[in-house]
Parts: C-alpha cells; sequence; structure tokens
C-alpha cells in the first residue's frame, strides 16, 4: 500500500487513467468489430466506412499511449487489405 503523499496521489491518477484507458480501447475494438462484421457480411462499401471510421480511433490510441504506433499500423494494414480483397 502507497505510504508517501506523492505515492498515494500516483496511485489516484492510475485509476483515473485505468478508466480513460479502458474506455477508450474499448470504443476502439468495438470500431475494428464493426470492420470485421463488415468484411464477413460482404459489403464492400460498409466495410470501406467502417475502415474509415476506425482508422481515427486508432491512432488516437497511439498518441494517447494505449497502443503501440506498429501495433496500430499492422492491424490498419491487415484490415485494409482484407477490404481491398472484397469482390
Amino acid at each position: 500500500m502507497a505510504n508517501s503523499p506523492q505515492a498515494k496521489k500516483r496511485a489516484r491518477q492510475n485509476e483515473r487513467r485505468l478508466e480513460v484507458n479502458k474506455a477508450r480501447r474499448s470504443r476502439i475494438r468495438t470500431e475494428l468489430r464493426k470492420v470485421e462484421e463488415a468484411i464477413a457480411s460482404g459489403d464492400k462499401e460498409a466495410a470501406t466506412a467502417a475502415l474509415r471510421a476506425a482508422q481515427p480511433e486508432l491512432m488516437r490510441g497511439v498518441t494517447k499511449g494505449v497502443y503501440h504506433k506498429n501495433t496500430a499500423a499492422r492491424k490498419m494494414s491487415r484490415l485494409s487489405s482484407r477490404v481491398k480483397s472484397l469482390a
């Protein structure tokens, strides 16, 4: 347990950041799931629109420190190649 004042403050900050990061990660996963569902349905227009909506969320997660830059780039690359391959 934190005993010093700065350790107590850091513990409070960590709890707040955990909630914010959890919400952001959830929002990103939801957007990625929408892209996956559009790809599964075979609708290229819907998949493209979902991918366009997911990209800024994913990049915002990178700037906020939720995801690593290369992880986000890998996810976007794989999704965009799957969307392109739709008929």
